[in-house]
Order: structure tokens, then sequence, then C-alpha cells
């Protein structure tokens, strides 16, 4: 299993030119960084549905895995304008972002709606990014509260399978700056807690998303697996320098559990 992940998510930002040029920069990114090469840090990328294809032929030969931003709850029917999640383990995709802060607030998904679509990818056996967070800023243990919540109501029915969390306080998203450290911490520690006891979930990790960037990992330690990154690692340079201090931390856990 990775020491460190880290995920990046293009939303929209990009058009499809751009993004293909981005997604190539990332795998010579990733094929010069020898922790990804080794498999010791998981690094994946979140497209639109349009760029999936473009991204895995562009990633192809580096182990960055390509990510779906959004899924169905159903695998085929009558659905007009969704994506089954088994189609795209089909083209290749292996995860998927669900249950983002934007979606729950455009699109009025509710925690049962996650939960379908979490049930969903795992049957097909995508990895699901989930995100979780509290709306508002609250005390740690609070957002903790809130954020536990939504992990065990999204895999209650689901099937067996590995998680991503993806903490993401809501008021953090797009913000000049990442929650403090001192309140991520409590929240990422007690989430690797959580999944580390849910039964069926080996391998789980917990990331810290919400204007992530350079910089934040090292501060975070060994309270958080990684980091999923939004417009900050839209700049490869930047997604350079947070692969290395995923380096660092990956050779300092390799060292501990030597």
């Amino acid at each position: 299993m990775p020491q460190v992940t880290v995920g990046v998510s293009l939303k929209m930002y990009f058009g499809h030119r751009a993004a293909r040029e981005w997604a190539a920069e990332v795998a010579d990114i990733a094929a010069r960084t020898p922790a990804v090469a080794d498999g010791r840090i998981e690094l994946f990328i979140a497209p639109t549905y349009p760029q999936l294809l473009p991204a895995l032929e562009a990633v192809a030969g580096t182990r960055t895995r390509v990510a779906a931003q959004d899924a169905a709850a159903h695998d085929r029917g009558a659905y007009t304008g969704e994506v089954s999640p088994a189609e795209l383990a089909e083209i290749g995709v292996g995860m998927v972002e669900l249950g983002h802060a934007e979606r729950r607030r455009l699109y009025g998904e509710t925690d049962a709606v996650v939960a379908a679509k979490t049930a969903a990818a795992l049957r097909n056996g995508l990895v699901p990014v989930l995100c979780v967070g509290e709306t508002e800023r609250v005390s740690p243990e609070e957002a903790l509260a809130s954020s536990a919540a939504q992990v065990r109501s999204a895999v209650a029915d689901a099937p067996a399978g590995r998680l991503v969390v993806a903490y993401e306080p809501v008021w953090a998203i797009g913000a000049p700056e990442p929650a403090p450290v001192s309140h991520t911490r409590v929240v990422t520690a007690g989430l690797r807690e959580l999944v580390a006891a849910l039964p069926g979930r080996d391998g789980s990790v917990v990331v810290y998303g919400g204007s992530a960037g350079p910089g934040l990992l090292a501060e975070l330690g060994d309270d958080v697996d990684g980091l999923f990154l939004g417009r900050f690692a839209h700049d490869p340079a930047a997604l350079a320098a947070v692969l290395t201090e995923a380096t660092a931390l990956a050779d300092a856990r390799e060292g501990v559990r030597a």
C-alpha cells in the first residue's frame, strides 16, 4: 500500500487542449518522481469526463491513476446525462470523487445520494474518493463528529472495498488559506481511526483537501495520509513541489516501519 496519497481535481477549469497538456506534464513529473514510480506515493488526477480517455493515454506507463469527478448511482438504464460507474471501470478509470460539497450545494446531493453512489462505485471496483466535511467553522471535535457521520452513512450498505476519505471543510474550499493545522490534525487523526476500524475497508486512507497546497503536508505530518489538491496543483510546478514533500514523508514512514 502507498505511504502517501496525493490527488488533484481539475474541476471544470481547463479546456480540452489545456487539460491534455497538463496531463502530459503530470505524467512527466510522475515518471521523474521515484516514490511515485515505486508505488510509495499514490498519485491520481480527476479531469472532466471528456478528458478521461486522453488523461488515461497521457499517464499510461506511469503509476498515475485517473479518477472521475462523479458517477451515477446506477450501472445502466434510462438515466439521461449520467455516467455509469461500470463504464468508467471499463475504460480504465480506477477512482471516483463522490460527495463533494459543490455537488451537495449546487445539485442537491444528500447523504442518501452519496451512499447510493458509493455503493455503485464499490460494486464496480472503483475506489471512492469520499469527500466529507462540515459546512460552517466549528470546533475540531464537532467537525470530526460531522465528518465521521458522513463516512458512516456513505458506507453503511456498501460492498467491501478501499476508500480514500477526503476531509474538506466546506468553509476552507476556495479560501485563501487551508483550515488551521491544529484543526485539521484533530479531524484527520480521528477519521483515520474510524476508517481503520471499519470492516472491509482495508487500505483506506484519509487525505486533506480545501485550499491545500505546497508546504501543508509537512505541517500535517503523521495525522494525515496525503492531500487532495485543487487549483494550486493546476500549476505542474506546484504539484511537483507537493510530491517532493510527499516523498520526504514517505521516506520517513518507511524508515519507521523498517
